[in-house]
């Protein structure tokens, strides 16, 4: 007889997402040993730049090896236990945060506390900031994992502020009301809005003027704000990051009261491309939250062995700023190449400057305007093509036909393949829906009928639904 806890499905992990994951892992392609099998298309993982990782371990062995000032420290090491974390590491992990951020915004090692990644922070988090059956407010679309990493132990709802393709998914004034009212009339207290920044999955970043209008809904609605920044190390092209405590900084709000109500999240997982490590983060400055985060911390600590090798990779400014760099340029020249690739099957994606990860518009090639038709089509994309990539129901975005795509995570040839066999899926649905239009609309065959399907496309659905 197990728990309710146990036995619910408030994990979320029945979504497509997480389903596609299990089929890879089934049969996944390897170039040699199973060159027909899935494709990873939804993980998002930076291994663009891991070999200058690699590099820097390779030719700091001497910094790495468990030793200080000619004696082992492995002793030390291996009996640590404060979860307050090691003092070098935690100092290192601020400078590193402040350079992501083009040193606008200072941070101190003291209103941090350690956890094993993000999705321990966001969970400690709800914990600290909201009781069960209170909610937080989330714009769509969402990292799925946030059903599961926010909701399931927490008892804590998610309520979605609707955003729209028509203005590029951005977070309106109107969008915020709405939702908080939603909240209302299912009886749920507000206590706090969640975004991503920059966005997981649409690899954008937010503007000054949201960031503003973020905060004045906070003091309007008197709740708190969730940054999530774990992709700030990430931006690629256009305007810089932004931190929501560069906005407050801005507005000479650091010492007002919302500042304790302002908190980000952040990890080392995408920046470093280190998820292995389970290097997460919560940075706030509410001091009864911070102590009582890292209290629960411990339920889930980060080794000190961990602790004491990236203290030194983070230590070394030289190397962190030159990775900063080469990675960004590495992120920005792939995610060129994909987008340049799409458009050539003719596909487009929402404009991005950030993420591992473009946002695909595939509403074209839907049989009609509805989720059951863009389930059908992830089905035929993973089982006939072979990829597997997240489809926007997932992310719980409101229009069907949007995908998720990560390019960070493979070789550029595995990538190029990847390209040729959504081609080939594509120019089979394009044939098929072009010749049930013309069944629909009685259209005439054309003389050259061989030449019909490869040189002319179908309508999309919206100017069919125009007319």
């Amino acid at each position: 007889m197990l728990s309710k806890k146990a036995m619910c499905k408030s994990h979320g992990q029945d979504s497509c997402y997480f389903l596609g994951w299990q089929e890879y892992e089934k049969n996944p392609y390897d170039e040699g040993q199973n060159p027909s099998g899935i494709i990873q298309m939804g993980l998002a993982e930076n291994q663009l730049s891991f070999d200058l990782l690699e590099s820097w371990i390779t030719r700091s062995h001497n910094k790495t090896g468990f030793k200080k000032r000619g004696g082992s420290i492995f002793r030390e090491l291996a009996l640590f236990q404060d979860y307050h974390g090691l003092p070098a590491f935690k100092k290192g992990l601020v400078d590193y945060m402040s350079e992501v951020r083009q040193n606008k915004v200072k941070f101190d090692p003291n209103k941090l506390v350690l956890t094993a990644g993000a999705t321990s922070a966001n969970e400690i988090l709800m914990f600290c900031l909201a009781e069960p059956g209170e909610a937080f407010l989330i714009p769509t679309p969402y990292y799925p994992g946030f059903d599961r990493d926010l909701k399931w132990r927490t008892g804590v709802e998610i309520v979605p502020i609707h955003c729209s393709s028509q203005n590029h998914f951005r977070i309106t004034i109107s969008a915020l009301e709405e939702a908080y009212e939603h909240a209302q009339k299912l009886q749920l207290k507000v206590k706090g809005l969640l975004f991503t920044n920059p966005s997981n999955p649409l690899g954008t970043t937010m503007k000054l003027e949201e960031l503003n209008q973020i905060i004045n809904f906070a003091l309007d609605k008197n709740i708190h704000i969730v940054s999530d920044e774990i992709y700030s190390g990430t931006v690629f092209d256009s305007s810089r990051f932004i931190s929501i405590m560069e906005a407050l900084n801005k507005r000479d709000l650091q010492n007002s009261d919302i500042s304790t109500q302002i908190h980000i999240v952040s990890s080392l997982s995408k920046d470093l491309g280190l998820p292995g490590f389970r290097i997460g983060l919560i940075y706030s400055n509410n001091e009864t939250l911070i102590a009582a985060a890292t209290k629960m911390s411990s339920f889930g600590l980060v080794s000190s062995q961990s602790q004491y090798l990236l203290s030194k990779i983070l230590a070394d400014k030289k190397f962190t700023t030159m990775y900063i760099k080469e990675n960004q340029l590495r992120l920005k020249n792939r995610q060129k190449l994909l987008v340049s690739w799409l458009l050539e099957i003719g596909m487009k994606c929402l404009r991005s400057n950030a993420g591992l990860f473009c946002w695909i518009d595939m509403r074209h090639l839907l049989t009609s305007n509805t989720f059951e038709a863009e389930t059908e089509l992830w089905k035929r994309i993973l089982y006939e093509s072979g990829l597997n990539v997240s489809p926007g129901s997932s992310f719980h975005c409101t229009e069907p036909g949007w995908f998720r795509i990560c390019f960070a995570n493979m070789t550029k040839e595995t990538l190029h393949l990847s390209i040729r066999r959504i081609k080939a899926l594509v120019d089979s649905l394009e044939c098929t829906l072009l010749q049930n239009y013309q069944q629909q609309h009685k259209v005439k065959s054309l003389e050259k009928n061989n030449l019909f399907c490869e040189h002319i496309r179908l309508p999309s659905l919206d100017s069919e639904r125009d007319h």
